[in-house]
């Protein structure tokens, strides 16, 4: 099963679940190459442009949350993003006939799940846009793989240490400072949203880890585990946002547009996109759509809403994302004698 991470995906199932791919793949790695044909060719066209399409709807998510947050407050942004993107994948369920899963049990850890991967940090998110830039916001989140990394190392029993990762993390973690400006005191940075950022990243692992442990090997499919997920998420932020908040007088529209687009598109949309992704070409390659998320979100923020961008920021970011990646990465399977 996968599940959206910042705006990113982590497949917590792919063990319990091979996707479609994984038999041919192991194919290709026995046997010698041959021409692709056509029709292979357009699949693979087609895959790459929606690989693009979910790039860049998760990267504009940053901006969107904060052109909503300019006019509702952080919660009704999040509710409404939960609303939409539920009401997207209900409407994905009756059109396959999916059902919503059954038993307490399953229903529980559900619960848990929409909490720390939904309800908690795209609440944190929009908090966080209060008084940090949608840039920083998206290089936040691009944080995620390196606290999933150090966490599955304590919590998972079959993660473990390796000098690559341990390059990884610690190379992530000079991007990091490098992005806050440790050198200059952190001077200018709101303390208070960047630790929101960073803490809704570190949700997204700590979810993943959570589900991994309860859901993984579960008969019910993608589609109605997430749809009920996204569901208990929208119930628990409809309790919560009225307690924080007031109703709004007006609504303004651009806004508005801007909340909707972030759950239908950025939420429902994108879920629907990615299942077929890590289906036609497996987990690790649909994974990497989180290295072009902070890429996009923070030229989104600099050319539509006139954020400044300092040196560090970018240079810091590529640093943070090379972390990420040497983390994920995995030295190369000796080759076999003849």
């Amino acid at each position: 099963m996968s599940y959206e991470i910042g705006e990113g995906i982590v497949d917590v199932m792919s063990t319990a679940v091979p996707s479609r791919t994984s038999s041919a793949a192991t194919s290709r790695t026995t046997s010698a190459p041959t021409p692709a044909p056509t029709g292979s060719v357009r699949r693979r066209l087609d895959w790459r442009i929606r690989f693009a399409v979910l790039s860049t709807v998760w990267g504009f998510s940053f901006l969107l949350i904060k052109v909503g947050t300019g006019a509702y407050a952080p919660f009704q942004v999040t509710f409404g993003r939960l609303f939409f993107g539920t009401a997207v994948l209900a409407v994905a369920m009756t059109v396959r006939r999916d059902r919503l899963p059954r038993g307490i049990r399953t229903w529980m850890h559900l619960a848990v799940a929409a909490f720390l991967l939904n309800a908690l940090p795209f609440s944190l998110f929009a908090y966080s846009e209060l008084t940090i830039p949608s840039t920083l916001a998206g290089i936040c989140n691009a944080t995620s793989p390196l606290w999933g990394m150090a966490l599955s190392m304590v919590a998972l029993s079959e993660d473990r240490p390796t000098r690559r990762r341990v390059a990884g993390l610690g190379t992530g973690f000079l991007g990091v400072l490098t992005v806050l400006g440790a050198w200059q005191g952190f001077s200018g940075l709101d303390f208070g949203g960047t630790a929101m950022a960073l803490l809704a990243s570190l949700s997204y692992p700590v979810g993943w880890i959570y589900v991994r442990r309860t859901l993984a090997g579960s008969s019910h499919s993608h589609l109605s585990l997430t749809g009920a997920q996204l569901l208990l998420a929208t119930v628990q932020l409809a309790v919560v946002t009225p307690l924080f908040t007031t109703l709004p007088t007006s609504f303004p529209l651009v806004p508005l547009l801007a909340v909707i687009a972030l759950g239908a598109l950025g939420t429902g949309f994108a879920l629907l996109m990615q299942y077929g992704l890590v289906a036609e070409v497996g987990p690790t390659t649909a994974q990497m759509v989180t290295y072009f998320i902070p890429v996009i979100a923070t030229a989104a923020g600099v050319a539509v809403l006139n954020e400044q961008l300092g040196w560090n920021t970018p240079v810091g970011a590529l640093i943070v994302l090379a972390g990420a990646a040497l983390t994920q990465s995995r030295p190369k399977a000796p080759a076999a004698q003849p």
